[in-house]
């Protein structure tokens, strides 16, 4: 999303819900978990980072992302959380990002805007050391085009066309279900856990 009007599309959406529930599945699918250094990929306008890092005090976030107009954005944001000096953001593909290793790797709504899959499991392999906890959460593909209609009208019925339209086109994008679990076998990461979490959502998570 390099288009700043598309972008800031993005931002201005009410995306509370879904990345509240992000947040939460942290906290309950590794309630012993105490995260020290975090990555983000994918991160765009980092609501994501600032609700972490507000979330577990002490922790350092590093949201990464590709798209300088979603970074300006998020750095903006940032400006104003409680946690701003926790929260850093670095432009970057996921494919060559390599500056470190973290005890938690995250990633909301990235998978599907991927060409190739299999980059996503191959970063984390990369950046995460041994014992870091993974939570991956993206949409899950309707049935049909008229179920993926649905969905957008009824979670974007007030939104700009723009915003409706991206929508639509990550749901038709998105992996099933049986889809990520082969990927996962494919990366080594077959212990890793695929559940759906709303109508729309699946939630990966596991631990290196």
């Amino acid at each position: 999303m390099d288009d700043a009007a598309q972008a800031a599309a993005y931002a201005q959406a009410d995306f509370s819900e879904s990345n509240t529930l992000f947040i939460e599945q942290f906290r309950q699918q590794f309630p012993t978990v105490q995260p020290h250094q975090v990555l983000d990929l994918g991160c765009g306008p980092g609501d994501i980072c600032c609700r972490f890092a507000e979330t577990y005090p002490g922790t350092h976030v590093t949201g990464v992302d590709a798209a300088e107009a979603m970074l300006e954005l998020a750095r903006e944001a940032a400006s104003t959380c409680s946690a701003r000096d926790r929260v850093r953001f670095d432009r970057g593909m996921i494919q060559a990002y390599d500056h470190g290793e973290f005890d938690v790797v995250l990633s909301n709504s990235l998978l599907h805007h991927l060409a190739d899959p299999d980059s996503l499991w191959h970063a984390i392999k990369r950046l995460a050391e041994p014992g870091a906890a993974v939570l991956v959460m993206d949409l899950v593909r309707p049935d049909s085009q008229e179920a993926a209609q649905n969905l957008v009208d009824c979670y974007s019925g007030q939104e700009p066309e723009v915003l409706r339209r991206d929508f639509f086109n990550s749901l038709c994008a998105a992996f099933t279900i049986d889809e990520v679990e082969a990927q996962l076998e494919r990366a080594g990461f077959g212990s890793f856990s695929v559940t759906m979490v709303s109508d729309r959502h699946m939630l990966i998570r596991g631990q290196i």
